[in-house]
């Protein structure tokens, strides 16, 4: 094992407490017989046997006699290059590093390939719910039209409580780092990066096609104030952090951010820091798989299905048998290409003729307008709720750039897109 953190130490309870259990559904014994951690004299709580805890990686690397390589360390550098030895060196690696595949998948992949090895990454999307495999076999015999899921329980924990207690971002997020869901510096949650590496990865495997961190559209949650949720509500929706792949005619579309669900969407129950990801197949139609994102033993059973899987494949000499499925080439749809319904909230000076002015734009922009809302009016401000019909990004963006040279418009307070399937 490479590391020895929260998800290092489930992995060996899990491996441990459960040995006999996983030895049968194997054919094997699995032994962890050295473990990489940068101090060998630090106390973890685990019962550890003698001269299995290492600071020297070739002790794991360049072993012959270890057949798995478990990396759980964390980060890309040090991660990536002692993947690609493991890998080069014959052994199969199991992986919860989603920093690591999004960017370096297909350079792994390669080196597994060209070894006949196992590369193996159940946990590195969704914690302990099983959805690598899922797109890869359980649902193989299908053409996947659309991948949508909340993959980021920090965030969800966040607009749960934003929701339910009608609380204000800065608030929430206080919360979530006291409660240890949001780090110290909670950038890669709040800002989607997170979800943007892991919808990269599932994206990749449901559409057969290579999906770089770089083509995927990345907009957070750092926008959504407790008014957004209220007025979402009142409209039959809920506010979620969404990762998004859809395989359409016209390219692939790969995007997160906010969005308006509607209430009835089986994502929009899912709340606190539970994850789900939605899937609809060509045959089997729409199937949504759901549970714990994080945490060390959601995590740990993920990572430790992988070794079983792994050391199965060892014991039939069967590794490599499912590689890198990307076979296809597709093109990416431009953010600006992409077409939803959008819900705007604007503050506007409070006279005759403002509407019009604002229909007027939509007009020119070919935008149609679905809903339109008067809220509070305060110091002659009005705020106004619109949600419009389907429209191209790029269209409502030149709407909105108009807004933004009216006299009569004082604010364009937010924009979220509308997913309705």
């Amino acid at each position: 094992m490479l590391g020895l953190g929260t998800v290092g130490s489930g992995v060996y309870r899990v491996l441990q407490s459960n040995a006999s259990l996983i030895a049968r559904k194997t054919g094997a014994r699995i032994e962890v017989v050295k473990i990489l951690v940068r101090d060998t004299g630090k106390s973890r709580g685990l019962d550890i046997p003698e001269g299995v805890l290492t600071d020297n990686p070739d002790e794991v690397l360049r072993d012959e006699t270890i057949d798995i390589v478990v990396e759980v360390m964390g980060g890309i550098g040090l991660a990536r290059e002692y993947a690609l030895t493991a890998l080069q060196s014959g052994k199969s690696l199991v992986t919860a590093n989603k920093d690591m595949m999004a960017v370096y998948g297909e350079e792994l992949f390669k080196a597994a390939d060209e070894n006949r090895c196992d590369l193996l990454f159940e946990a590195s999307v969704a914690g302990g719910i099983p959805i690598i495999k899922v797109l890869k076999q359980s649902l193989a015999a299908n053409r996947i039209e659309q991948v949508m899921g909340i993959v980021n329980g920090t965030t969800n924990y966040m607009l749960t409580k934003m929701t339910q207690d009608g609380s204000e971002f800065q608030d929430v997020l206080d919360e979530a780092q006291a409660k240890g869901y949001a780090e110290a510096d909670p950038t890669n949650d709040v800002e989607g990066f997170d979800a943007a590496r892991k919808i990269a990865i599932l994206a990749s495997i449901a559409f057969n096609t290579r999906i770089a961190l770089k083509q995927v559209y990345v907009e957070g949650i750092t926008r959504i104030t407790a008014e957004d949720i209220k007025y979402a509500c009142e409209l039959g929706y809920v506010v979620k952090l969404l990762g998004i792949a859809k395989d359409t005619p016209s390219g692939v579309e790969v995007r997160v951010h906010p969005v308006l669900l509607p209430e009835s969407h089986p994502l929009a129950a899912v709340n606190d820091v539970f994850n789900a990801v939605f899937v609809k197949g060509d045959a089997v139609g729409e199937t949504m798989f759901y549970g714990r994102g994080a945490g060390e033993l959601p995590t740990a059973s993920a990572v430790t299905a992988d070794v079983i899987d792994a050391a199965r494949n060892i014991v039939h000499q069967v590794q490599g048998i499912i590689g890198c499925t990307c076979f296809d080439e597709k093109t990416v749809k431009p953010m600006g290409e992409v077409r939803t319904r959008n819900y705007l909230r604007l503050r506007v000076v409070d006279e005759p003729g403002v509407l019009a002015q604002i229909a007027y734009l939509f007009g020119e922009n070919q935008v149609s307008l679905a809903t339109v809302l008067q809220k509070e009016t305060v110091e002659g401000k009005a705020e106004l709720v619109l949600v419009t019909h389907e429209v191209a990004e790029q269209n409502l963006m030149q709407a909105l750039e108009g807004f933004r040279k009216l006299a009569v418009v004082e604010e364009v307070c937010n924009v979220i897109r509308v997913e309705e399937s």
